[in-house]
């Protein structure tokens, strides 16, 4: 959900909602607008998880020199980006984006509104972060108004790093994704750690109606292990429809899971899996 949503290669499973349209937007109003009723909630989760492997990251010394990067894949609007480096929570930026004052602006109004709004709410612990997202509006959104360090609309799952972030990856140090499991597979992690230069750690939520297991395996064959705990989950949104609850159900079960207190109350549920160099420091 939080980015990829616009032609991503994997595409959401068949019996899932789509929401290709509000990642073509010149700004994040419709995101907000249209998730505010599903009650989107996944960023807010992963929020100290992410500030937690980005902190340990920043402190391991790799030999080289520079910060390592934050690569938040799927990046969208740069919500991860903004929930990670600025004293802000999800619900104030669902309060930002829906209220009047901001259906009232242009989007060059917003990006100024916006610029001066996570200027001042910068944390001295901030790091950077680049985005990767095929819907390329969101993510220059989140560049213009200083979420991101670098953007990057790459698929990678059709086609190679392109020059750009091909040099970007040099820096990276952490990978961060919530939601984008139903849109890319293995092939996007794999062209991210072959072209890095650091040690590079893995830090996902992922739905569990998606089988991560792909993406551990290629992981494990780059020298990352991944650790989980599928008995604790964190809801990611409502459903939109008894529909898409129908297919969240089989699928969860299709894959070993089981949707009670979970799925069948109505929310997708995400698990986390952290992916480090040799096993979990």
């Amino acid at each position: 959900m939080t980015g990829c949503g616009s032609g991503g290669a994997g595409g959401a499973a068949e019996g899932k909602a789509r929401f290709d349209d509000i990642y073509d937007s010149p700004d994040p109003r419709a995101y907000f607008l249209r998730l505010a009723p599903l009650e989107y909630e996944i960023p807010q989760h992963a929020q100290p998880v992410f500030r937690q492997a980005a902190a340990e990251r920043a402190a391991l010394d790799d030999g080289r020199p520079g910060a390592p990067v934050v690569l938040d894949v799927c990046c969208s609007y740069g919500i991860n980006a903004a929930l990670l480096n600025h004293d802000v929570t999800l619900t104030d930026l669902y309060q930002r984006y829906t209220s009047r004052a901001a259906q009232a602006m242009s989007t060059a109004e917003l990006i100024a509104w916006d610029r001066k709004f996570y200027a001042e709410r910068r944390r001295p612990d901030a790091v950077p972060v680049y985005g990767l997202d095929v819907a390329a509006p969101a993510a220059q959104y989140a560049l213009e108004v200083g979420l991101l360090d670098a953007a990057f609309t790459d698929n990678l799952e059709q086609h190679p790093p392109g020059p750009r972030l091909s040099r970007a990856l040099a820096d990276l140090g952490l990978i961060t994704l919530t939601g984008g499991g139903s849109y890319i597979t293995e092939r996007t992690f794999a062209a991210l750690l072959d072209g890095a230069r650091r040690p590079v750690w893995v830090s996902a939520f992922v739905l569990r109606t998606v089988s991560y297991a792909p993406v551990v395996r290629a992981l494990a064959e780059r020298g990352l292990h991944t650790t989980v705990d599928p008995s604790r989950t964190y809801p990611q949104r409502r459903f939109t429809d008894d529909r898409e609850q129908r297919y969240a159900i089989t699928a969860v079960r299709a894959l070993g899971g089981d949707p009670t207190g979970r799925e069948d109350t109505g929310r997708f549920h995400c698990v986390r899996y952290d992916s480090r160099p040799g096993g979990r420091n």
